[in-house]
């Protein structure tokens, strides 16, 4: 017996696995082990090292009594956040809070760089933020980068404008979407593509699993 396994030997010259040595054993529940706890670990460092940030961040703004590193409770500053970001949203959704918002986006546009980067943030929010929004509500398969050769998408929104234009001319007038290709095991970079719907498979799976297969480079499948 080795230490991975017994293996007992039939007529024809085949083996069976047995059961696993001490070794082997003692090595299967280490993994087991860290399976488990890894994730959870991970996740609460990660989130605690986010709540930490955030109340230090807010720390310098409250007045000594509300200091939570003076109470000891951390999250204090998460809330206070939470709070402030309903009250300026209810705020803009005001009519003087709809004169600001409109006033202020007219000084930016004046400006020659940073109306150019104030747009493309505010989109991305409003895309990914917005309620009736279909952006990444679809993963699909689209073949790329090659003939053959498949990978996970997700539908970020129909073609429209110029781009639209352009290749309907091509394409005969079929629906053309915005694919997002991203990359593993980094899904924020990736490949914007405008294809066909019809080129496209789409799959059953969620968002969220879409994202862990491509975080974990297929290792997690649905």
């Amino acid at each position: 017996m080795n230490d991975e396994s017994e293996i007992d030997q039939d007529h024809g010259g085949t083996g069976k696995v047995h059961s696993l040595g001490v070794t082997g054993r003692l090595r299967a529940y280490f993994l087991a082990g860290i399976v488990v706890t890894a994730p959870i670990a991970i996740t609460f460092y990660i989130a605690w090292q986010f709540v930490r940030a955030v109340d230090s961040w807010v720390s310098p703004f409250l007045p000594s009594d509300m200091n939570p590193q003076r109470w000891g409770i951390p999250g204090f500053g998460v809330v206070v956040v939470v709070v402030g970001l309903t009250l300026i949203g209810a705020f803009t959704a005001g009519l003087m809070g709809r004169f600001l918002i409109s006033v202020s986006e007219r000084i930016l546009a004046r400006m020659p760089v940073i109306r150019s980067l104030y747009g493309a943030i505010k989109q991305v929010f409003e895309t990914v933020l917005a309620q009736k929004t279909n952006a990444f509500r679809e993963v699909v398969l689209v073949e790329y980068p090659r003939t053959g050769l498949w990978t996970l998408g997700f539908i970020t929104g129909a073609t429209n404008g110029e781009i639209k234009a352009r290749l309907a001319e091509g394409e005969g007038g079929s629906e053309m979407v915005n694919v997002f290709v991203p990359t593993t095991p980094n899904p924020t970079s990736g490949f914007l593509l405008f294809v066909p719907r019809r080129d496209l498979r789409v799959l059953d799976m969620t968002v969220e699993d879409g994202i862990k297969m491509v975080v974990s480079t297929g290792i997690i499948t649905p």
